[in-house]
């Protein structure tokens, strides 16, 4: 089976420093690999609206909604690049993820079943070299794959505070050349 990478970009900022980082990972899988990379921003997805608890029937996806939602299903690996803000993931990510609690509940969709057995991934800049001020959001990623039986591929961070700064964290560089090698390690082996 193929390896198809589902990069969801979480930046306020096309081009910011996880993005980079990010696109850094990218470069090491082969070519083989599917990539699909989507700016949260310019994808524009609206509000979420909470319908699990009104007696009404929740709706199926459409629009832009619908184009995450068949990319995030065709994926085999999930990456969500966000930056650190306030000790969170940005709006744009808790957006989305937002969405997949929602789509817990789409009649007929099976989420959670169709997302059990891919692995979530985070990338992250942050502008604080100590990494354990991430230690929050990243338990909210993982903890969020865990419930829906998702692999955590793990986190690759990068320190930065002006833009561009990740690409002199030479060990976050060093990093981003074998951070998703893991996913390419599993497809390579043998099935039974």
């Amino acid at each position: 089976m193929t390896s198809r990478f589902l990069f969801l970009l979480g930046s306020a900022r096309k081009d910011g420093n996880t993005e980079l980082l990010a696109r850094r990972a990218a470069e090491a899988l082969p070519e083989e690999v599917e990539q699909q990379w989507i700016h949260l921003e310019e994808a524009a997805l609206p509000r979420f609206v909470d319908h699990r608890h009104t007696g009404e029937e929740i709706p199926q996806p459409v629009g832009v909604e619908k184009e995450l939602l068949n990319a995030t299903l065709a994926a085999t690996d999930v990456v969500l690049a966000t930056p650190l803000y306030w000790y969170n993931v940005s709006g744009s990510t808790k957006v989305m993820l937002d969405y997949w609690a929602g789509w817990l509940k789409v009649p007929g969709l099976d989420f959670r079943a169709r997302m059990n057995g891919k692995t979530l991934w985070t990338i992250m800049a942050l502008g604080d070299e100590d990494f354990s001020t991430a230690e929050p959001a990243l338990a909210t990623l993982e903890m969020t794959g865990s419930y829906l039986g998702m692999r955590w591929g793990g986190v690759l961070n990068g320190y930065s505070s002006a833009p561009g700064q990740v690409l002199e964290d030479e060990a976050a560089l060093r990093r981003a050349g074998t951070f998703l090698a893991p996913a390419h390690d599993r497809a390579a082996a043998p099935t039974a």
